[in-house]
C-alpha cells in the first residue's frame, strides 16, 4: 500500500466532464489499494477571470484581497471533485490550504511555503478518505490571511503535500504524457524520457518546458521526493494503479541522478521566446558600474539571465548586454533610465526579436565537447549566436528569433536525440 499525491492542472478539471475523468482516475488508485491525496488547479480560464476582474475594480489594489479572490477557483474543482468521489462511493472531503494548514510568507501573489503539518491528514488517508486539496494556496499566519503561490503554484503545492505526508510519489498529471526530449510539436522526432533527474528537470523548467513549474522541482530536489509527469487524458482504465516497482511503465519520472543507469550526453533541447536583449553602449568602464547597472533592477524584482560584457578598443567604456523576460522589457528600460546619473551617460539597444536555445545534460560533466559541437552546428545552418552562458550541465545561446526553430531540430539530431 502506497501513499500518492495526485495533482491536476486547469486543463485536466475543465469542465464537470473532466472532474468526472479526474474521480475515476482517482478511483482507481483508490481500489488499487492506495492511500490517496489529491490536489487541484482552478479550472482552465477561470484564474484569468478573476484576476481580471480584481484589476477592472481597482488597478492598485489590496494584495491580501487579491489573493482572497484569485484563490477561489481552487476552492471551486475542490469542492466539485469531492462532490464527485462521493457520487461514486467514496469517502472523500475538500481541504483548502488554511485548513490544514499550508503556513506560508506573507508575500502575497508570490507566497512561499513555510511548513504543513501533515500528521492529520495523513491519519484521515489511513482511515481510507480522500483528501482532495486546493492548490496554488495557503494561509499567511501573522494575519491569518489566505496567501497565494503565485502562477503554477500547485505543482509547488503538490510536491510539498507529498513531502508532508511522507507520500511515496507525487503524480503530476497534465496535458502531456511525459517529459520529452524537445517540444514535439516542432521536433517530430522528439520522444518521451523515462526518466530524468532533478537537475535536468530544473534547467528545462527554468529555460522554457512548462510541464513543470521551478519551484516545484527545487522543492522535490531538496526532499529527494520522486515526482511522476503523466497524462490525464488517458483513459483510467487503461493505466494500472501506482506500484512503487513498476513507475517506469509510463509517464517520466524526475529522480536522483543516481537512480538513471545510462545517461546520455544531453537529454533534451529547450527553447524560450519570451527573452528580451537589452545592450547598454559606450558605459564608463570602471569598479562598480555593474552594481549600478544590475542593483536597480534587482530592487525592482526583475531577473536577469545572460550578461555579456566587451570592453572597447579604447579600454575607457564597456558595452554590457544582459537578457531580461520580455514582459520585463518596459520596466527595466524605465530603470536604467531613473538610474542614468548613477551610472553615466550611455546608449540603449533593446529587442524582443530573440530567442534562448538551450541543451541540457548531466552526461555534460563527463563528456568534453558538447560546446563545440552546438557551436559548430548552428554555424553550419548560418544561425548567428548574440550570447551564450554555461552551468555544468546546460548550454545556452541567445539567437535571432527568426532560427529558433531551426536551431531546435539541428542541435536535437546531432546530439542523437530523434526517435528511430
Amino acid at each position: 500500500m502506497s501513499v500518492v499525491v495526485m495533482k491536476f492542472g486547469g486543463t485536466s478539471v475543465a469542465d464537470i466532464e473532466h472532474i468526472r475523468n479526474v474521480a475515476h482516475h482517482v478511483k482507481r488508485e483508490v481500489e488499487g489499494g492506495n492511500r490517496v491525496a489529491v490536489v487541484v488547479s482552478a479550472m482552465v480560464g477561470v484564474t484569468n477571470q478573476l484576476v481580471s476582474w480584481v484589476r477592472e475594480a481597482s488597478v492598485l489594489h489590496d494584495a491580501r484581497e487579491y489573493d482572497a479572490v484569485v484563490a477561489t477557483g481552487e476552492q471551486v474543482s475542490a469542492g466539485l471533485l469531492a462532490i464527485m468521489l462521493q457520487s461514486m462511493g467514496l469517502q472523500a472531503r475538500s481541504w483548502q490550504g488554511w485548513q490544514i494548514p499550508i503556513l506560508t510568507s506573507a508575500g502575497h501573489g508570490a507566497a512561499r511555503i513555510r511548513s504543513i503539518d501533515g500528521g492529520g491528514l495523513r491519519q484521515r488517508l489511513e482511515d481510507g478518505e480522500v483528501a482532495v486539496i486546493t492548490g496554488f494556496q495557503g494561509i499567511e499566519p501573522e494575519r491569518q490571511r489566505i496567501a497565494t503561490l503565485g502562477r503554477g503554484g500547485s505543482d509547488t503545492s503538490a510536491v510539498a503535500m507529498a513531502i508532508a505526508l511522507k507520500a511515496d510519489v507525487c503524480d503530476i498529471y497534465t496535458d502531456v504524457d511525459g517529459v520529452y526530449t524537445s517540444d514535439p510539436r516542432i521536433v517530430h522526432k522528439a520522444h518521451r524520457l523515462p526518466k530524468v533527474s532533478y537537475e535536468e528537470m530544473l534547467e528545462m523548467a527554468s529555460l522554457g518546458s512548462k510541464v513543470l513549474q521551478t519551484r516545484s522541482v527545487e522543492l522535490a530536489m531538496v526532499n529527494r521526493m520522486r515526482v511522476r509527469v503523466l497524462s490525464s487524458f488517458v483513459a483510467p482504465d487503461a493505466m494500472a494503479p501506482v506500484h512503487m516497482d513498476r513507475l517506469e511503465d509510463i509517464g517520466t519520472i524526475v529522480c536522483d541522478e543516481d537512480e538513471i543507469v545510462e545517461n546520455q550526453v544531453v537529454s533534451g533541447i529547450a527553447y524560450a521566446k519570451d527573452e528580451a536583449k537589452v545592450t547598454l553602449i559606450k558605459v564608463e568602464d570602471k569598479p562598480g558600474v555593474a552594481a549600478r547597472i544590475f542593483g536597480p533592477l534587482a530592487e525592482a524584482n526583475i531577473n536577469v539571465d545572460m550578461i555579456v560584457q566587451n570592453v572597447t578598443a579604447d579600454g575607457k567604456h564597456t558595452d554590457m548586454t544582459f537578457t531580461v523576460q520580455v514582459a520585463e522589457l518596459p520596466r527595466t528600460l524605465e530603470a536604467l533610465k531613473a538610474a542614468k546619473s548613477d551610472i553615466g551617460n550611455f546608449g540603449v539597444k533593446s529587442s524582443a526579436d530573440v530567442a534562448k536555445v538551450s541543451v541540457i545534460g548531466i552526461g555534460m560533466r563527463s563528456h568534453a565537447g558538447a560546446a563545440a559541437m552546438m557551436f559548430r552546428a548552428l554555424a553550419d545552418k548560418g544561425i548567428n549566436i548574440l550570447a551564450i552562458t554555461t552551468s555544468e550541465i546546460k548550454i545556452s545561446v541567445l539567437i535571432d528569433t527568426a532560427y529558433a526553430e531551426l536551431a531546435v531540430r539541428t542541435l536535437h539530431s546531432i546530439y542523437g536525440l530523434d526517435a528511430d
